[in-house]
């Protein structure tokens, strides 16, 4: 690798990778070269275990290169990375978007790990990197104030922090100027943002502001939400409109109002299917997906139940199903644990309903034109595009017309589909 530039390795979330686009930027400033840097994970056991056989695998590939480790899992466990024979620095959550970290790596420092507890501030980093992708991330917030029972990432990300709202308009415009077509909205609690900036302004005060100061922004999305903190203003928005992506991806993590107790979630499953009922009733093409947990300590089977039911319930399409995994430090690992051949059953169920609806849900677009947005093209005239909907579109070789670039927003006729993706011609 000796003479190439930096490369990042991103694990996990959105945040994270809007975060590895702002690294690779304070890198390529600071000099840095001959460097992997592994952005990790820690929401679950497997996270950290994929985080350590990214360092394995980096140091194989590229003998000679220095290896870095950030993000949730390096925060967590500063210790325990900097132990590991292929690891040449550690950077805490806190630091990894400052040039002086970077400028410490690069004269040679091991470590850069400070108390995230303790920061009361979110960084943005500048300079803003070069958009390359159809989309782009932008982060209006960070770390979390929930204490949910199941989850380590407080502990990663620190408390709930929001960037002013000055400073995401002008992100947004300076993205949209660049000729992106649609920005997310990301974080670690999205919809926690504002009580901590002057004013206390709230998300929907945020996302007014976008779409009135940025007004040539074709689409905005915002990444997972939480539905116990959404108030009125920001309902009104996600109904009425249109530039808002017609997705809403729902951090429900179970249908049991028992488990949901236990897990310290803010919300009952009848206030989550109420939601869902009232966005489907005034804007009746959102379509949602949600995050849900297989075998929760101390999760019956009538208990499980109700979180299959939430599928059709909530009328959900895409779903994120994690088998419960203990994490350390955590309540709920001191919970009484299921068997683990209970817990991936269970996944497998909520998988197989997921699958199911998402079939139908395709189903319902056959024969119809579409926009699209368009997220990759082949030389052959096969590419990737999204729905607004953030359906998957898959561009076949030949008919009458051929894909020839990425991130433009087009109409397509949906020919057909694969059970996880529409099939589409121009």
């Amino acid at each position: 690798m000796t003479g190439r530039k930096t490369e990042v390795v991103t694990l996990g979330c959105r945040l994270n990778a809007y975060e590895s686009e702002k690294m690779a930027e304070l890198a390529k400033s600071t000099g840095l070269s001959d460097t992997i840097i592994i952005n990790t994970c820690a929401v679950t056991n497997e996270a950290v275990r994929q985080a350590r056989q990214a360092v394995r695998k980096a140091r194989k590939r590229a003998p000679g290169a220095r290896i870095v480790v950030t993000g949730c899992a390096a925060q967590i466990d500063p210790d325990g990375f900097s132990s590991l024979p292929e690891v040449d620095a550690v950077i805490g959550n806190a630091d990894k978007l400052t040039a002086t970290a970077w400028q410490s790596v690069s004269a040679g420092n091991a470590a850069v790990v400070g108390d995230i507890m303790q920061e009361t501030t979110t960084e943005t980093a500048t300079p803003l990197p070069r958009v390359e992708r159809a989309r782009a991330y932008v982060q209006i917030q960070n770390g979390c104030d929930h204490r949910c029972t199941f989850c380590i990432i407080p502990y990663g990300r620190g408390n709930s922090r929001s960037v002013p709202i000055a400073d995401v308009v002008a992100e947004c415009r300076a993205i949209t100027a660049q000729g992106v077509k649609e920005v997310v909205l990301t974080g670690v609690d999205v919809t926690s943002y504002g009580p901590d900036l002057p004013g206390m302004p709230t998300l929907g005060m945020l996302v007014s502001r976008i779409l009135k100061e940025v007004p040539e922004l074709p689409r905005l999305r915002l990444s997972s939400i939480d539905g116990a903190e959404i108030d009125g203003h920001l309902f009104e928005l996600l109904v009425s409109e249109l530039r808002i992506a017609p997705y809403l991806h729902l951090s429900l993590q179970a249908g049991d109002n028992m488990i949901l107790k236990r897990m310290k979630r803010r919300h009952t499953r009848e206030q989550a299917i109420a939601f869902c009922a009232g966005i489907k009733e005034r804007r009746p093409e959102v379509t949602f997906g949600a995050d849900i947990i297989a075998g929760f300590p101390t999760e019956t089977d009538e208990m499980f139940e109700n979180s299959l039911k939430l599928v059709e319930e909530c009328a959900l399409t895409f779903l994120h199903v994690f088998p419960y995994s203990a994490r350390k430090g955590t309540p709920a690992a001191r919970m009484p644990q299921l068997d683990g051949a209970i817990i991936k059953d269970r996944a497998a169920r909520l998988r197989a309903a997921g699958d199911a609806a998402l079939e139908r849900h395709l189903a319902g677009f056959v024969g119809n034109r579409m926009s699209v947005l368009t997220e990759k093209a082949g030389k052959d005239g096969t590419g990737h595009a999204r729905l607004a909907d953030f359906t998957e579109v898959r561009f076949e070789a030949g008919g009458n017309g051929h894909l020839r670039a990425a991130g433009h927003i087009i109409d397509v006729i949906i020919t057909g589909h694969d059970g996880r993706a529409l099939v589409a011609t121009l």
